[in-house]
């Protein structure tokens, strides 16, 4: 079972959210915060496997939360929820290691979907918004003591970043490289180690802070 707390301050978004993860028989929903502070404390007290957190809470904001939980339970996955597409605060939470972000206005397939590959591992973007979201990090950004591109990854992990960087998925990628998917899997857990980031969504961010798509580019 997938155990999932749900922080959000409106309580129409959390008994929402709430019955769409409850159909599902590999989640469990075991707790709600309506804020920051609040999902601080739930996560200490529940240790949930993923937490759905919204961003913009009053006394205590989503984004000071994530950063707390990421550093009390590196291994506990925040998805960040929010109604805006661009919202500075989503950057952030990318940035310091979030599994990745949704909209509020996603489907109810696609929430349990992000859930289930939170939890497996994955990064979660709302698809709509992936490429745009990840260039404009690259222009707000810039590169402050990350690694060059002449870090020790093999060729072929950079080929990785770069479809990782066009917005492919793990599935996609093994398709265009015509590998399997538990090797574009393994080659990702090694970029992530090389690269000390926790996420996908980091790898790609790493990619555009040192021109790494410019100058691996494969197009």
């Amino acid at each position: 079972m997938i155990s999932v707390l749900i922080a959000d301050d409106q309580a129409v978004v959390r008994e929402g959210f709430d019955l769409f993860l409850r159909d599902h028989p590999r989640i469990e929903v075991i707790g709600h915060a309506s804020s920051g502070t609040e999902a601080l404390k739930q996560v200490r007290l529940l240790r949930p496997d993923v937490v759905l957190m919204d961003i913009r809470m009053p006394r205590g904001d989503g984004l000071t939360a994530t950063r707390e939980v990421l550093k009390e339970f590196p291994n506990t996955r925040v998805v960040v929820v929010t109604t805006f597409d661009l919202d500075e605060y989503v950057f952030g939470a990318l940035d310091m290691g979030a599994a990745g972000f949704l909209l509020k206005d996603t489907d109810p397939k696609d929430l349990v979907a992000a859930v289930i590959a939170a939890a497996e591992g994955g990064s979660v973007l709302s698809p709509r918004l992936t490429r745009r979201l990840i260039v404009e990090f690259g222009k707000r950004k810039q590169s402050v003591g990350v690694l060059l591109p002449s870090h020790d990854l093999s060729l072929r992990e950079m080929e990785v970043v770069q479809h990782l960087a066009r917005g492919l998925g793990n599935g996609e990628v093994a398709d265009v490289m015509e590998l399997e998917l538990s090797t574009v899997k393994s080659h990702i857990s090694n970029i992530c180690r090389k690269l000390d980031v926790r996420t996908r969504v980091q790898i790609v961010i790493w990619a555009y802070q040192n021109d790494v798509v410019r100058e691996f580019s494969t197009e």
